[in-house]
Parts: C-alpha cells; sequence; structure tokens
C-alpha cells in the first residue's frame, strides 16, 4: 500500500520542467500509476495533495489505476498556492497506513517542489512516528536536496533522490514501482482471496456488473461476460478488485506470481570467469542449452547451475525465477 503525497505550492508553477512543475508530474504519475498496478497488481495506490500548509486527500486507497488516473487529470486545473505541509501530509497517511495488517508493506513517496515545510508541530515527532509504525518514506526533490527529507528517508528507510531533468525524474519515479523484498523477521498471516470463474459473451446471460453500479450511463457494465465472485456469484469487469458484496479480494493466478516475485527476490548469480574453469570440457548455458563462450559464466549460488550473460539477464529482469531451483524436485519423504 502507498500513499503518494504531491506538492501542490506556489513552488510548483516554475516553468523548469514544462510547462510546469506541477503539470509534469502529474503527467509522470499517470505512467507511474500504470507501471506501479502492473508490477504491483494486487496493491493499493492512494493520493494525498498538500498546499496552503494543510494536507488533502485527493484519492483514499484503491486498487483501481483508471480511479487514480482519472484523479490524477482532473487535478491538473487546481491552482498552486502557498506553502506545503510534510507533517501534516505525513500524519494524513499515517491514520490510515498504521492500521492495515502487519503483512503489507506501508510505503509514502513525497513528490517536493518546495525548499521549505510549514507544519504546525514537530515534524521530528512525527517522523519518529512513521518510523514505530514501519511506515516507509520516500522522497523525490525537484528542486534541490532538504535536510528534513533527508532525515525522513534515512530515519524510515526510503530513498531520496533529486532530479536533474525530465528523463532522470521519470526513472527515479518508476524505481519506486518495484516494493522493497520482504524481511526476514516480518509478520506473516493469512489473506482470504478468491479466483473467480470467467464467462465470455456467448456463455452468459445480459446482467450489470458491479463496477458500474454508480455509473451515470445506464448501459456501462450490462453484458453477457465477466469475472463472478465464486463466492457470492458478484459480477466484475477486470480484476484484481474486492468484491463489494462479500469483502473477498478476487485475483488471478499471474496476479499472484507478479506480485510474490517481489517480495522474494532472486539472488545475483555469481560470475565465474571462464578460464578458472576446466578448458577441455564446454560449459553448457543450462537454461537455453548453448555452449558458454564469454568471458565470465554466471553460476547460481544455489543450485550451482551455470547461465549464459544473455539469460542471466532474462531471468533476473523477466523470469525471477532460477530454471535450475525450479527443476529441483525435493527428495522423497522416508516411509514412516
Amino acid at each position: 500500500h502507498i500513499y503518494i503525497v504531491v506538492d501542490f505550492s506556489e513552488s510548483m508553477s516554475e516553468p523548469d520542467l514544462k510547462p510546469t512543475r506541477l503539470i509534469c508530474t502529474l503527467k509522470m504519475l499517470e505512467l507511474f500509476v500504470e507501471e506501479f498496478f502492473d508490477q504491483n497488481p494486487i496493491s493499493n495506490v492512494g493520493v494525498i495533495s498538500t498546499f496552503n500548509k494543510r494536507a488533502k486527500k485527493l484519492c483514499e486507497l484503491a486498487g483501481n489505476p483508471g480511479k487514480v488516473v482519472e484523479v490524477l487529470q482532473s487535478a491538473k486545473t487546481h491552482v498552486p498556492s502557498g506553502e506545503p505541509s510534510l507533517q501534516n501530509s505525513l500524519e494524513l497517511a499515517a491514520e490510515v497506513l498504521r492500521h492495515l495488517p502487519v503483512h503489507t508493506s506501508r510505503e509514502v513517496l513525497v513528490i517536493l517542489g518546495s525548499l521549505t515545510t510549514c507544519d504546525p508541530g514537530n515534524i521530528h515527532a512525527t517522523i519518529e512516528t512513521m518510523r514505530k509504525c514501519n511506515i516507509r518514506c520516500s522522497v523525490v526533490g525537484l528542486a534541490a536536496e532538504v535536510h528534513v527529507c533527508c532525515k525522513l528517508t534515512k530515519s524510515t528507510g526510503g530513498i531520496y533522490n533529486v532530479i536533474l531533468d525530465e528523463n532522470h525524474f521519470k526513472d527515479i519515479l518508476f524505481q519506486h514501482a518495484i516494493p522493497p523484498p520482504v524481511t526476514g523477521n516480518a509478520e506473516s498471516s493469512l489473506i482470504r482471496m478468491g479466483f473467480p470463474y470467467h464467462r465470455t459473451e456467448t456463455e452468459g446471460k445480459p446482467s450489470l456488473c458491479f463496477c458500474h453500479l454508480d455509473s451515470q450511463n445506464p448501459s456501462d457494465g450490462l453484458s453477457k461476460g465477466g469475472y463472478f465472485c465464486p463466492q457470492c456469484n458478484g459480477k466484475y469487469c477486470s480484476l484484481p478488485v474486492e468484491c463489494k458484496a462479500c469483502g473477498l479480494t478476487l485475483v488471478s493466478a499471474p496476479h499472484l506470481a507478479r506480485s510474490y516475485h517481489h517480495l522474494f527476490a532472486l539472488e545475483p548469480f555469481e560470475e565465474v570467469p571462464r578460464d578458472s574453469l576446466p578448458a577441455d570440457t564446454p560449459i553448457i548455458c543450462f537454461s537455453c542449452q548453448l555452449s558458454i563462450s564469454d568471458k565470465h559464466v554466471y553460476r547460481c549460488v544455489k543450485c550451482k547451475e551455470d547461465f549464459c550473460l544473455d539469460c542471466d539477464l532474462f531471468i533476473h529482469d523477466s523470469l525471477h525465477t532460477c530454471p535450475g531451483c525450479a527443476s529441483r524436485l525435493p527428495p522423497p519423504e522416508a516411509p514412516s
């Protein structure tokens, strides 16, 4: 779960990012939200704005990227004014994040264009509260480094970057789409989830889906196909979603797989010089089954299988699972 805090203060009207800092930030965040939900399909994103020394929720935590993007697009008409309040923004986010289950990751991402923050109290006490609640806070600065932001990110285990230009802004922002790996001492608990069954347009009967109940157009959501909740039979157009009738989280298997590999990241392979291996024996890549002629061989630290550079990059960037480890069968249990 992540709250994005956006600076809507007067400093965001500066034209060093085109056309203004605010418009550029909102456009970047639209791309970020799409990328974030692609990497984390069962996560939730909320948006908080800060201006005139106050903080205001633009969007509650939601698992629908379309809803968040719609809020960001409507915020482009806002006129930047006043000063931001970092303390009020953090406390507003903490009101929700501190009550989330312990197995979830809690993050706050601050996009700050101002060099000052106007706060009603001791912000260092708020930073300590964020640390105790295990809320990871990261900051992307649009102007220059601010000491209180360094203190915030260092205390909570976050990342602080100051951008150079628009391309650098996008690169830094997209780094936050990948959640941090789970810690070894993190508590765990079971979550109820449902795997809905899908009906095509030729299989079902015309019915209205739950996700379009509030639509002004009566024809929206009226179709024969869709995803049906296995518990209450509620119909939805897309996944993942939380069932409005019974509260069950509805996902598909690929959604779980894409979220899982971020929590337990695959360890980097060990780089082994080709000269240190027997010269008379060809080294075959375990993945593509081709002979490795490069100067280095990449070896999994667990299964000790060797891979070429191309397969190493593919495994860590796309597959996120070592083929050698995945093909290892567990030893048979001894008969009792």
